[in-house]
Protein backbone atom coordinates (compact mmCIF):
# COMPACT_ATOMS: atom_id res chain seq x y z
CA UNK A 1 0.00 0.00 0.00
CA UNK A 2 2.71 2.53 0.57
CA UNK A 3 4.56 2.20 -2.27
CA UNK A 4 1.19 2.58 -4.33
CA UNK A 5 0.72 5.69 -2.11
CA UNK A 6 4.10 7.08 -3.02
CA UNK A 7 3.32 6.55 -6.76
CA UNK A 8 -0.08 8.49 -6.78
CA UNK A 9 -0.03 11.08 -3.76
CA UNK A 10 4.60 11.35 -3.00
CA UNK A 11 4.72 12.65 0.42
CA UNK A 12 7.10 15.16 0.12
CA UNK A 13 6.10 17.55 -3.23
CA UNK A 14 2.54 17.07 -1.89
CA UNK A 15 3.14 18.29 2.44
CA UNK A 16 4.87 21.65 -0.19
CA UNK A 17 2.16 21.98 -2.09
CA UNK A 18 -0.31 21.49 0.92
CA UNK A 19 1.38 24.14 2.91
CA UNK A 20 1.39 26.60 0.68
CA UNK A 21 -2.45 25.77 -0.62
CA UNK A 22 -4.41 24.35 2.30
CA UNK A 23 -3.43 24.96 5.61
CA UNK A 24 -6.50 24.34 7.16
CA UNK A 25 -5.30 20.60 6.93
CA UNK A 26 -2.65 21.66 9.74
CA UNK A 27 0.77 21.64 9.47
CA UNK A 28 1.87 18.06 11.05
CA UNK A 29 3.66 14.85 9.44
CA UNK A 30 1.14 13.73 6.34
CA UNK A 31 -1.05 10.77 6.54
CA UNK A 32 -2.58 9.30 3.54
CA UNK A 33 -4.89 6.29 3.14
CA UNK A 34 -6.39 5.32 -0.11
CA UNK A 35 -10.16 4.76 -0.02
CA UNK A 36 -10.77 4.19 -3.46
CA UNK A 37 -8.40 3.19 -6.50
CA UNK A 38 -11.06 3.45 -9.59
CA UNK A 39 -10.34 3.09 -13.20
CA UNK A 40 -11.95 6.84 -13.43
CA UNK A 41 -10.54 8.16 -10.45
CA UNK A 42 -8.42 7.50 -7.43
CA UNK A 43 -9.59 9.38 -4.33
CA UNK A 44 -7.46 9.41 -0.78
CA UNK A 45 -7.90 10.65 2.53
CA UNK A 46 -5.48 13.13 3.40
CA UNK A 47 -4.80 14.52 7.52
CA UNK A 48 -2.46 16.45 9.01
CA UNK A 49 -3.46 17.03 12.48
CA UNK A 50 -6.61 18.69 12.50
CA UNK A 51 -8.93 16.19 10.94
CA UNK A 52 -9.14 14.41 7.12
CA UNK A 53 -10.10 15.77 4.12
CA UNK A 54 -10.60 14.31 0.69
CA UNK A 55 -8.07 14.35 -2.24
CA UNK A 56 -9.46 13.15 -5.77
CA UNK A 57 -7.15 12.87 -8.23
CA UNK A 58 -7.00 10.39 -11.97
CA UNK A 59 -5.10 7.76 -11.88
CA UNK A 60 -1.74 6.85 -13.36
CA UNK A 61 -3.08 5.83 -16.81
CA UNK A 62 -5.98 7.91 -16.83
CA UNK A 63 -9.55 7.01 -19.45
CA UNK A 64 -9.77 10.14 -22.12
CA UNK A 65 -11.40 13.05 -20.54
CA UNK A 66 -10.17 12.34 -17.09
CA UNK A 67 -8.05 15.52 -16.45
CA UNK A 68 -10.27 17.41 -17.12
CA UNK A 69 -12.87 15.70 -15.54
CA UNK A 70 -11.22 16.25 -11.88
CA UNK A 71 -10.78 19.83 -12.95
CA UNK A 72 -14.57 20.71 -13.93
CA UNK A 73 -15.17 18.59 -10.94
CA UNK A 74 -13.19 21.01 -8.66
CA UNK A 75 -14.09 24.29 -10.42
CA UNK A 76 -18.11 23.89 -9.56
CA UNK A 77 -17.20 22.74 -6.24
CA UNK A 78 -15.10 25.65 -5.58
CA UNK A 79 -17.91 28.02 -7.33
CA UNK A 80 -20.39 26.46 -5.20
CA UNK A 81 -18.06 27.28 -2.15
CA UNK A 82 -19.88 31.10 -2.31
CA UNK A 83 -23.58 28.97 -2.20
CA UNK A 84 -25.91 27.18 0.31
CA UNK A 85 -25.85 23.89 -1.59
CA UNK A 86 -24.30 21.33 0.21
CA UNK A 87 -21.50 19.86 -1.27
CA UNK A 88 -17.93 19.09 -0.45
CA UNK A 89 -16.24 21.89 0.59
CA UNK A 90 -13.05 22.40 -1.98
CA UNK A 91 -10.20 23.80 -0.03
CA UNK A 92 -7.58 23.47 -3.05
CA UNK A 93 -6.31 22.80 -6.67
CA UNK A 94 -3.22 22.12 -8.77
CA UNK A 95 -3.64 22.07 -12.17
CA UNK A 96 0.51 21.05 -12.29
CA UNK A 97 0.94 17.38 -12.94
CA UNK A 98 4.31 17.79 -11.50
CA UNK A 99 3.33 17.96 -8.32
CA UNK A 100 1.58 13.81 -8.04
CA UNK A 101 1.93 13.38 -11.41
CA UNK A 102 -1.64 14.27 -12.41
CA UNK A 103 -3.99 17.48 -11.71
CA UNK A 104 -6.06 17.16 -8.07
CA UNK A 105 -8.03 18.90 -5.75
CA UNK A 106 -8.53 18.48 -2.38
CA UNK A 107 -12.37 18.95 -0.39
CA UNK A 108 -13.90 18.47 3.05
CA UNK A 109 -14.33 15.18 4.14
CA UNK A 110 -18.35 14.71 4.67
CA UNK A 111 -19.60 13.26 7.99
CA UNK A 112 -22.61 10.98 6.98
CA UNK A 113 -23.35 7.86 5.51
CA UNK A 114 -24.48 6.75 2.00
CA UNK A 115 -26.68 4.25 0.35
CA UNK A 116 -24.62 1.92 -1.40
CA UNK A 117 -25.45 -0.75 -4.57
CA UNK A 118 -25.40 -4.44 -3.70
CA UNK A 119 -26.46 -6.73 -6.52
CA UNK A 120 -28.42 -3.94 -8.66
CA UNK A 121 -30.49 -3.07 -5.32
CA UNK A 122 -29.77 0.51 -3.03
CA UNK A 123 -29.18 -0.19 0.81
CA UNK A 124 -29.71 2.51 3.42
CA UNK A 125 -28.94 3.25 6.61
CA UNK A 126 -31.37 1.66 9.06
CA UNK A 127 -33.79 3.42 10.28
CA UNK A 128 -34.20 4.91 6.01
CA UNK A 129 -33.88 1.49 5.02
CA UNK A 130 -38.04 1.38 6.34
CA UNK A 131 -40.81 3.74 6.36
CA UNK A 132 -41.75 6.31 6.94
CA UNK A 133 -37.91 7.40 7.07
CA UNK A 134 -36.77 6.01 3.77
CA UNK A 135 -40.03 8.25 2.43
CA UNK A 136 -38.05 11.28 3.47
CA UNK A 137 -34.78 10.76 1.57
CA UNK A 138 -36.43 12.30 -2.00
CA UNK A 139 -37.71 15.10 -0.78
CA UNK A 140 -33.97 15.98 0.82
CA UNK A 141 -32.36 15.25 -2.61
CA UNK A 142 -35.29 17.74 -4.72
CA UNK A 143 -34.31 20.13 -1.73
CA UNK A 144 -30.72 20.18 -2.50
CA UNK A 145 -32.05 20.29 -6.26
CA UNK A 146 -34.28 23.04 -5.56
CA UNK A 147 -31.50 24.87 -4.12
CA UNK A 148 -29.09 24.10 -7.15
CA UNK A 149 -31.54 25.27 -9.44
CA UNK A 150 -31.77 29.30 -7.51
CA UNK A 151 -28.42 29.59 -7.97
CA UNK A 152 -27.21 32.37 -10.33
CA UNK A 153 -24.16 30.32 -12.08
CA UNK A 154 -22.98 33.53 -13.51
CA UNK A 155 -22.79 35.37 -10.40
CA UNK A 156 -20.48 32.46 -8.85
CA UNK A 157 -18.22 32.55 -11.90
CA UNK A 158 -19.43 29.59 -14.00
CA UNK A 159 -20.60 31.46 -16.91
CA UNK A 160 -18.83 29.44 -19.92
CA UNK A 161 -18.81 26.08 -18.05
CA UNK A 162 -21.54 24.74 -20.39
CA UNK A 163 -23.35 25.84 -23.21
CA UNK A 164 -26.79 26.47 -22.11
CA UNK A 165 -27.98 28.16 -25.45
CA UNK A 166 -30.00 25.29 -27.62
CA UNK A 167 -29.23 23.25 -24.60
CA UNK A 168 -32.39 21.00 -25.14
CA UNK A 169 -32.54 21.31 -28.89
CA UNK A 170 -29.43 19.68 -28.49
CA UNK A 171 -30.04 16.82 -26.69
CA UNK A 172 -31.83 14.40 -28.89
CA UNK A 173 -29.38 14.71 -31.37
CA UNK A 174 -26.92 13.89 -28.67
CA UNK A 175 -27.77 11.02 -27.25
CA UNK A 176 -29.58 9.29 -30.17
CA UNK A 177 -25.63 10.20 -31.99
CA UNK A 178 -24.15 8.69 -29.22
CA UNK A 179 -26.11 5.41 -29.51
CA UNK A 180 -24.99 5.08 -33.28
CA UNK A 181 -21.58 5.28 -31.87
CA UNK A 182 -21.42 2.48 -30.03
CA UNK A 183 -21.01 -0.23 -33.36
CA UNK A 184 -17.89 1.66 -34.00
CA UNK A 185 -16.54 2.24 -30.36
CA UNK A 186 -16.79 -1.48 -29.71
CA UNK A 187 -16.26 -3.88 -32.09
CA UNK A 188 -18.24 -6.64 -31.87
CA UNK A 189 -21.81 -5.17 -31.31
CA UNK A 190 -24.44 -4.29 -34.32
CA UNK A 191 -26.74 -1.74 -33.44
CA UNK A 192 -30.25 -3.02 -32.25
CA UNK A 193 -33.70 -2.50 -33.30
CA UNK A 194 -35.67 -1.03 -30.01
CA UNK A 195 -39.16 -1.29 -29.40
CA UNK A 196 -40.63 2.46 -29.76
CA UNK A 197 -37.65 4.24 -29.97
CA UNK A 198 -38.80 6.55 -32.60
CA UNK A 199 -42.22 7.03 -31.17
CA UNK A 200 -40.43 8.56 -28.54
CA UNK A 201 -37.94 10.51 -30.77
CA UNK A 202 -40.11 12.35 -32.50
CA UNK A 203 -42.54 13.25 -29.86
CA UNK A 204 -39.39 14.78 -28.13
CA UNK A 205 -38.35 16.71 -31.71
CA UNK A 206 -42.13 18.19 -31.73
CA UNK A 207 -42.38 18.82 -28.44
CA UNK A 208 -38.72 20.28 -27.40
CA UNK A 209 -39.02 23.29 -24.96
CA UNK A 210 -37.05 26.52 -25.14
CA UNK A 211 -34.23 26.83 -23.09
CA UNK A 212 -35.53 29.59 -21.04
CA UNK A 213 -33.99 29.16 -17.15
CA UNK A 214 -30.21 27.86 -17.51
CA UNK A 215 -28.69 26.67 -14.71
CA UNK A 216 -26.76 24.30 -12.86
CA UNK A 217 -26.82 20.66 -13.57
CA UNK A 218 -25.37 17.87 -11.12
CA UNK A 219 -25.33 15.42 -13.96
CA UNK A 220 -26.18 12.26 -12.25
CA UNK A 221 -28.34 12.88 -9.21
CA UNK A 222 -29.25 9.53 -7.62
CA UNK A 223 -29.22 8.35 -4.01
CA UNK A 224 -25.69 6.50 -4.14
CA UNK A 225 -24.30 9.73 -5.39
CA UNK A 226 -25.36 11.86 -2.12
CA UNK A 227 -24.50 11.57 1.41
CA UNK A 228 -26.84 12.04 4.40
CA UNK A 229 -26.81 13.44 7.95
CA UNK A 230 -26.79 10.94 10.49
CA UNK A 231 -30.59 9.91 11.93
CA UNK A 232 -33.91 10.72 11.13
CA UNK A 233 -35.05 12.73 9.48
CA UNK A 234 -33.71 12.55 5.97
CA UNK A 235 -31.23 15.70 5.75
CA UNK A 236 -29.07 16.07 2.73
CA UNK A 237 -25.59 16.80 3.35
CA UNK A 238 -23.90 17.04 0.62
CA UNK A 239 -24.60 15.92 -3.36
CA UNK A 240 -21.71 14.43 -4.49
CA UNK A 241 -19.42 12.90 -7.60
CA UNK A 242 -20.06 16.13 -9.84
CA UNK A 243 -18.03 14.91 -13.17
CA UNK A 244 -20.79 15.59 -15.35
CA UNK A 245 -22.59 18.40 -14.19
CA UNK A 246 -22.39 21.24 -16.35
CA UNK A 247 -24.83 24.65 -17.12
CA UNK A 248 -28.12 23.80 -19.02
CA UNK A 249 -31.62 23.01 -17.72
CA UNK A 250 -31.46 21.98 -14.27
CA UNK A 251 -35.04 19.91 -14.89
CA UNK A 252 -33.21 17.51 -16.58
CA UNK A 253 -31.78 16.79 -13.01
CA UNK A 254 -35.11 15.84 -12.10
CA UNK A 255 -36.72 14.42 -14.78
CA UNK A 256 -33.65 11.90 -14.39
CA UNK A 257 -33.86 11.33 -10.55
CA UNK A 258 -37.79 11.11 -10.65
CA UNK A 259 -37.91 8.15 -13.99
CA UNK A 260 -38.19 4.98 -11.16
CA UNK A 261 -41.07 6.52 -8.78
CA UNK A 262 -44.67 5.95 -9.54
CA UNK A 263 -46.78 8.30 -11.68
CA UNK A 264 -49.76 9.16 -10.21
CA UNK A 265 -51.78 8.48 -13.11
CA UNK A 266 -49.97 5.28 -14.51
CA UNK A 267 -48.97 3.92 -11.52
CA UNK A 268 -48.76 0.07 -13.58
CA UNK A 269 -46.00 1.84 -15.85
CA UNK A 270 -43.43 1.51 -12.92
CA UNK A 271 -42.25 -1.61 -11.25
CA UNK A 272 -39.35 -2.58 -9.15
CA UNK A 273 -36.98 -3.84 -11.20
CA UNK A 274 -34.78 -0.74 -10.95
CA UNK A 275 -32.67 0.00 -8.15
CA UNK A 276 -34.85 1.89 -6.10
CA UNK A 277 -38.55 0.32 -4.88
CA UNK A 278 -41.24 3.13 -5.83
CA UNK A 279 -43.44 1.88 -3.00
CA UNK A 280 -40.99 3.23 -0.67
CA UNK A 281 -41.09 6.47 -2.95
CA UNK A 282 -42.77 9.63 -3.35
CA UNK A 283 -44.50 10.12 -6.81
CA UNK A 284 -42.98 11.57 -9.82
CA UNK A 285 -46.11 14.52 -9.32
CA UNK A 286 -45.20 15.01 -5.49
CA UNK A 287 -41.53 15.41 -6.76
CA UNK A 288 -42.77 17.89 -9.19
CA UNK A 289 -44.69 19.79 -7.00
CA UNK A 290 -41.91 20.45 -4.93
CA UNK A 291 -39.25 21.03 -7.08
CA UNK A 292 -41.77 23.84 -8.79
CA UNK A 293 -42.87 25.18 -5.92
CA UNK A 294 -39.22 25.90 -4.84
CA UNK A 295 -37.73 27.10 -8.23
CA UNK A 296 -40.88 28.65 -10.04
CA UNK A 297 -40.88 26.29 -12.94
CA UNK A 298 -43.74 25.04 -14.98
CA UNK A 299 -44.86 22.28 -13.58
CA UNK A 300 -46.90 21.51 -17.04
CA UNK A 301 -43.20 21.27 -18.65
CA UNK A 302 -42.32 17.75 -16.38
CA UNK A 303 -43.77 15.11 -18.95
CA UNK A 304 -41.31 16.62 -20.89
CA UNK A 305 -38.33 16.18 -18.80
CA UNK A 306 -39.34 12.68 -17.69
CA UNK A 307 -39.06 11.42 -21.38
CA UNK A 308 -36.13 12.96 -22.16
CA UNK A 309 -34.12 11.48 -19.23
CA UNK A 310 -36.02 7.91 -19.86
CA UNK A 311 -34.53 8.49 -23.52
CA UNK A 312 -31.17 9.10 -22.47
CA UNK A 313 -31.04 6.75 -19.96
CA UNK A 314 -31.46 4.33 -22.81
CA UNK A 315 -29.13 5.53 -24.90
CA UNK A 316 -26.41 5.70 -22.33
CA UNK A 317 -27.07 2.13 -20.62
CA UNK A 318 -26.94 0.89 -24.31
CA UNK A 319 -23.36 1.07 -23.98
CA UNK A 320 -23.40 -1.81 -21.18
CA UNK A 321 -25.01 -4.01 -24.42
CA UNK A 322 -21.65 -2.76 -26.34
CA UNK A 323 -19.19 -3.40 -24.38
CA UNK A 324 -20.54 -6.98 -22.62
CA UNK A 325 -20.75 -7.56 -26.94
CA UNK A 326 -16.85 -6.31 -27.17
CA UNK A 327 -15.96 -8.74 -24.35
CA UNK A 328 -15.41 -5.72 -21.78
CA UNK A 329 -18.15 -7.71 -19.94
CA UNK A 330 -19.67 -10.72 -19.33
CA UNK A 331 -22.73 -11.78 -21.63
CA UNK A 332 -24.66 -12.42 -18.37
CA UNK A 333 -24.75 -8.27 -17.94
CA UNK A 334 -25.25 -7.72 -21.36
CA UNK A 335 -28.60 -9.75 -21.60
CA UNK A 336 -29.73 -7.69 -17.90
CA UNK A 337 -28.72 -4.46 -19.36
CA UNK A 338 -30.46 -5.33 -23.02
CA UNK A 339 -33.59 -6.28 -21.21
CA UNK A 340 -33.33 -3.39 -19.15
CA UNK A 341 -32.85 -1.29 -22.18
CA UNK A 342 -36.18 -2.66 -24.11
CA UNK A 343 -38.10 -2.27 -21.36
CA UNK A 344 -37.00 1.35 -20.79
CA UNK A 345 -38.07 2.76 -24.58
CA UNK A 346 -40.92 0.54 -24.78
CA UNK A 347 -42.39 2.34 -21.38
CA UNK A 348 -41.28 5.05 -22.55
CA UNK A 349 -43.27 4.42 -26.23
CA UNK A 350 -46.18 3.63 -23.68
CA UNK A 351 -45.52 6.87 -21.45
CA UNK A 352 -46.03 9.06 -24.83
CA UNK A 353 -49.06 7.28 -25.98
CA UNK A 354 -51.26 8.28 -22.98
CA UNK A 355 -49.96 11.77 -22.91
CA UNK A 356 -50.39 12.64 -26.39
Amino acid sequence: MEADLDEVAPAGPLTEWLDANVPQLGSGPLERKIISGGTSNIVLSVDRGEGPMVLRRPPATPPPGAERGVLREARVLTALNQTDVPHPEAYGTCEDPSVIGMPFYVMEMIDGWAPNIRDEVIFYEPPFDKMPWQYGIAFAIVGGLVQLANVDYKAIGLEGYGKPDNFLERQVDRWSGQLRSYPERYPGYEARQFEGFDIVEKWLRDNVRPTTHPGILHGDVGTPNMMFKWGPPARLAAMIDWELSTVGDPMIDMGWFCGGMHDERFPELSSKTGINDPDMMPTKQEMARYYCAGTGRDINDFDYYLVLSSFKSGCILEYKVAQAAAGKLPKKVGRWFAEMVDANFKKNAEFVRRIS
